[in-house]
């Protein structure tokens, strides 16, 4: 792989983390700090984050129900039930996530834990980082996916300005780097992309993060992404969503941006395997 991108690459595998993503860290730093008398639990997520507040709440005894697109992967919607979600369904774009929410918050006394805009959330997938910058000290940059934000707000928080943080985007969801480009936060982009955990827009506590780090964002072809799949699986025996394989695809569709010593952080590994 250093090969093919022309660096030193150091991969932080969240892949192999609980509930196979990153997103284990966010949604155990938020529930460990719920009240006692809370009993219900409500969010919205495409997978990772929902299967992620699942399984947190499940070690407190608590119901977690889960606002979900219907054109979500079929397998994300499984591990999020089998991690103990009860799934309400909502259409594909943002608005009627959140449409949906408003209702099912009408109708049940549940609290709501947003998957990215919130600074607990920032801070548990801000951990990654941490963790990543203790046992590599000497790193020109750290390459993030973005989606939401809260894994590259967490980076940048982590990283403190010592390591730059480059975050990556599929060309399909690119209002990050249309948000940095104009200095305002944008719409979401059409939920096309096939790194479905990415179509989300950046939450207005993550946005300013990274327009106050000056966050250079750099963008992935939806070919890039399918390739980078399949080169990380074929070339490291790892395997990852094409959310992950997004910041190896803007490596690739990218290589100015490239510094020498690179840490890349591969986001998450939920992905059926090909029948």
């Amino acid at each position: 792989m250093n090969e093919v991108v022309g660096t030193e690459l150091l991969f932080k595998c969240e892949n192999f983390q609980k509930t196979g993503a990153f997103k284990a860290r966010g949604a155990v730093n938020v529930v460990m700090q719920l009240s006692s008398d809370i009993e219900f639990v409500v969010t919205h997520s495409s997978g990772n984050h929902g299967a992620a507040i699942a399984w947190a709440t499940s070690l407190r005894e608590m119901k977690s129900f889960v606002v979900v697109p219907t054109d979500a992967s079929p397998f994300k919607r499984r591990n999020m039930e089998r991690y103990g979600a009860t799934l309400v369904d909502c259409g594909q774009e943002l608005e009627s996530r959140e449409s949906v929410l408003e209702e099912f918050l009408r109708q049940h006394e549940a609290t709501f834990i947003h998957p990215y805009d919130d600074a607990r959330i920032v801070a548990g997938q801000g951990t990654v980082t941490m963790e990543l910058l203790e046992s590599e000290r000497n790193l020109d940059q750290i390459w993030v996916p973005v989606g939401g934000g809260g894994l590259a707000s967490g980076a940048i928080l982590a990283a403190n300005g010592n390591v730059e943080v480059v975050c990556a985007e599929p060309e399909l969801a690119k209002d990050a780097y249309l948000s940095m480009r104009s200095g305002y936060r944008q719409p979401p982009q059409p939920p096309v992309t096939i790194a479905d955990g990415l179509r989300s827009s950046l939450g207005e506590l993550n946005f300013g993060i990274l327009k106050e780090a000056k966050t250079r964002i750099a963008l992935a072809t939806e070919d890039s992404i399918k390739r980078a799949v399949g080169l990380v699986f074929e070339m490291m025996k790892v395997v990852i969503e094409p959310s992950a394989a997004v910041v190896v695809a803007a490596m690739l569709d990218n290589p100015s941006y490239v510094a020498k010593r690179v840490g890349v952080i591969l986001s998450g590994g939920n992905i059926p395997y090909p029948s």
